[in-house]
């Protein structure tokens, strides 16, 4: 495994006890950053800072991605503790339930819109200028492939994420001159805790639909996520980066 040089690097990771967040915390840490877990599950960040901290600094905050006030104080908490934020990965989100979307419930669409969209804007909100002060920064934020071609029974998380991928490109511009770049990436299904949210006959159609004929590994999504993190990447913003096994036809 190559690492990249993030040394003095200091990471916000949402979603960051598990999973994903879990993998790009510890490819980060690899080379050379400091990481900040923000997580809704107190038990889970702890389990996760337990085995990670023989990597490096770790901090860890309970966040609510969908309150403005657990965003901005964590924001200022992990700021406090690393004296400045320089990497933001929006990583947290959930699947919701498979329905038809004249069938979905409208208590379970606001939740998976709010968690993964709007949680995103609120972390975003938060963390921004704490990366304006430094002069230089990288967002990254996961989104998905069915926010690009529409997953049939998950109008609410496809319509979420490709509302991520908007509000991506939107910030991306906003700072294009500030030496902060904004980026996202669109996995397929990788293989985390989250496909025990979902019916096996959608995750039997989403393998249907990846020419590798597999999921991806949270190693490969982690060693993307680490190079847009990097002061290599210098040239992509408001850029959708695939990791699909050739799913993605755009």
């Amino acid at each position: 495994m190559n690492n990249l040089d993030l040394t003095n690097q200091t990471a916000v990771i949402t979603g960051g006890a598990r999973g994903i967040g879990y993998a790009i915390a510890q490819r980060l840490l690899q080379s050379g950053a400091s990481v900040s877990l923000w997580d809704v599950d107190d038990a889970a960040l702890q389990s996760a800072k337990a085995k990670l901290t023989s990597l490096g600094d770790v901090h860890t905050a309970k966040v609510d991605v969908t309150s403005e006030s657990s965003t901005q104080a964590a924001a200022d908490a992990t700021a406090a503790h690393f004296g400045y934020i320089s990497v933001v990965v929006n990583n947290a989100g959930i699947a919701g339930t498979n329905a038809k979307t004249w069938e979905l419930d409208v208590t379970d669409w606001r939740r998976v819109v709010d968690i993964d969209l709007t949680g995103v804007f609120l972390v975003c909100r938060a963390t921004i200028p704490y990366l304006l002060k430094n002069g230089y920064g990288r967002v990254v934020n996961i989104a998905s492939v069915a926010g690009k071609e529409g997953n049939p029974n998950a109008a609410h998380y496809s319509a979420a994420k490709a509302g991520v991928i908007g509000l991506t490109k939107s910030l991306g511009k906003e700072l294009a001159t500030s030496n902060i770049c904004v980026n996202c990436v669109t996995p397929a299904v990788i293989e985390t805790d989250i496909l025990k949210q979902l019916t096996q006959q959608h995750i039997d159609y989403m393998r249907s639909k990846i020419p590798m004929n597999r999921f991806g590994k949270v190693e490969e999504a982690a060693s993307l996520v680490g190079w847009l993190c990097s002061a290599d990447c210098s040239f992509s913003t408001g850029a959708v980066f695939d990791l699909t096994g050739g799913r993605a036809t755009y």
